[in-house]
């Protein structure tokens, strides 16, 4: 894995989310997988939502959250520790937007914007769900994503159906 140069650490955000088995339970391993390694520390972690499937809606409800950190590592090399975490705590990938029992994604990392293939940034259909945006704003309501903040865009989003499944911002640990 490479590092960012010098060791600087730099903020991103996560989504995370599941409905296959106990979400709460898989989301707050991966935080804590995540901040047991000396390349990233978890900085905030947002309330715990329920929130209705989008994409395919013929399935159970998902619990969600975001989470601030820092890291060393590169966006890919985030990615990546992301895509590893979910493979260990068995991950599989059968259909899109289909259930799941973790997923992990890089919303943001630091001002970075990149269009590649895997890693586009900052993740192109944040905007458009309200499932990722109620919770950043918990933790990033300032964040500019695409010219507005967070909270700007969260305004703009359909929020029906979301609640918070648990008020605690330390529910992971």
């Amino acid at each position: 894995m490479t590092t960012v140069p010098d060791n600087v650490w730099s903020k991103a955000t996560l989504g995370l989310g599941g409905n296959i088995g106990d979400p709460k339970a898989a989301m707050a391993q991966a935080l804590r997988l995540l901040d047991g390694r000396d390349d990233c520390r978890v900085l905030a972690v947002s309330r715990l939502y329920s929130t209705p499937p989008w994409g395919k809606t013929d399935q159970a409800d998902f619990f969600n959250c975001c989470a601030l950190i820092e890291t060393t590592l590169a966006p890919e090399d985030l990615l990546a520790t992301g895509l590893s975490i979910e493979k260990t705590m068995k991950r599989e990938r059968l259909e899109r937007w289909g259930p799941r029992t973790i997923d992990i994604d890089v919303l943001t990392y630091g001002d970075v914007e990149k269009d590649t293939q895997p890693l586009q940034l900052p993740h192109p259909r944040m905007t458009e769900r309200a499932f990722v945006l109620m919770p950043l704003a918990d933790i990033a309501a300032d964040l500019m994503i695409k010219g507005k903040p967070v909270s700007s865009w969260l305004a703009l989003a359909d929020v029906g159906g979301i609640s918070v499944a648990d008020e605690s911002r330390d529910w992971w640990r």
